[in-house]
């Protein structure tokens, strides 16, 4: 049984996935259904986590729009996210950065990573 659930699970799989971590600023790239029409909106925004494994694995990112700070969560592998694009790098230290969600303005900043 195993074996046939990790074997559907695999075909699900996008083959290549963006190189990304917690603390990226990253632009993501998703489609959205109107009707019967299909666009794509772009949500950039730090990456707080990611979560799971596999074809299970999730990521949530957060912005600040008109002064309200907004979070979404996608499936890395669902085919509604159509890519994403990595702005800046992110210097953390935590896996989960859930702190952010309670400062404002600069405390809010995620320090850039030099390389």
């Amino acid at each position: 049984m195993n074996d046939i659930i990790r074997n559907i699970e695999a075909e699900q799989m996008k083959s290549s996935v963006d190189d990304f971590s917690v603390g990226d600023t990253v632009r993501v790239y998703g489609k959205i259904k109107e009707g019967n029409r299909e666009r794509i909106q772009v949500f950039e925004g730090t990456v707080l986590k990611r979560q799971n494994g596999g074809c299970r694995e999730t990521f949530t990112v957060r912005k600040t729009s008109n002064g309200v700070g907004v979070e979404k969560t996608w499936p890395l592998h669902s085919p509604n996210v159509e890519k994403i694009e990595v702005v800046r790098r992110g210097k953390v230290r935590r896996a989960k950065l859930n702190y952010l969600r309670k400062r404002v303005g600069k405390s809010a900043k995620v320090k850039e990573l030099m390389r």
